[in-house]
């Protein structure tokens, strides 16, 4: 059997991951974001992400760079200092501010994930949920729910208290 048949295909090229700098408080963020880069590796999907080389974004540009797919690394010139230590991994693109970070990373992407992180993760998933209803774009983001990945719409309603699973697909 040939190797490009035991992939998984995607209808995704490149998909945008916003996720933390630190390593989280829960080895499962760690897991995570180990387990969705080799995850977009088996489906043949390149990476698109904040450019940071430490916490949960080293790990998964790690996971995707070793299983030999493309990583887009966008990153404000005011952050470098602080989240790139050591190597890089990929290809990195020094932008001006976080507004430019978020227009490349999205020009760069076919659709959104987000892992756990800070208030800069929340601000740039909202964002791109925000410019998904204004007509802006029509990309799927996916956001974190119980330490897995589920739809916008599992995650809304899971913060208003609902407990009714939904389907993940959109």
């Amino acid at each position: 059997m040939e190797i490009e048949s035991e992939m998984k295909q995607s209808r995704f090229g490149r998909i945008c991951v916003f996720c933390g700098s630190s390593q989280g408080k829960k080895s499962s963020y760690q897991d995570a974001a180990i387990e969705l880069g080799k995850e977009l590796v088996s489906r043949n999907i390149d990476l698109v992400y904040g450019g940071g080389s430490i916490g949960l974004m080293g790990l998964v540009s790690q996971a995707v760079h070793d299983g030999g797919r493309h990583v887009i690394g966008v990153i404000p010139k005011t952050l470098m200092p602080r989240e790139l230590t050591g190597e890089t991994v990929g290809e990195v693109k020094a932008v001006a501010g976080m507004h430019q970070r978020k227009a490349e990373m999205a020009k760069h992407s076919d659709a959104f994930i987000a892992l756990p992180g800070g208030y800069g993760t929340l601000e740039e998933l909202l964002e791109v949920i925000t410019w998904a209803q204004l007509g802006i774009h029509d990309k799927p983001d996916y956001v974190p729910c119980h330490e897995r990945v589920a739809s916008k719409l599992n995650w809304e309603m899971e913060q208003l208290g609902y407990t009714q699973e939904y389907d993940i697909s959109r």
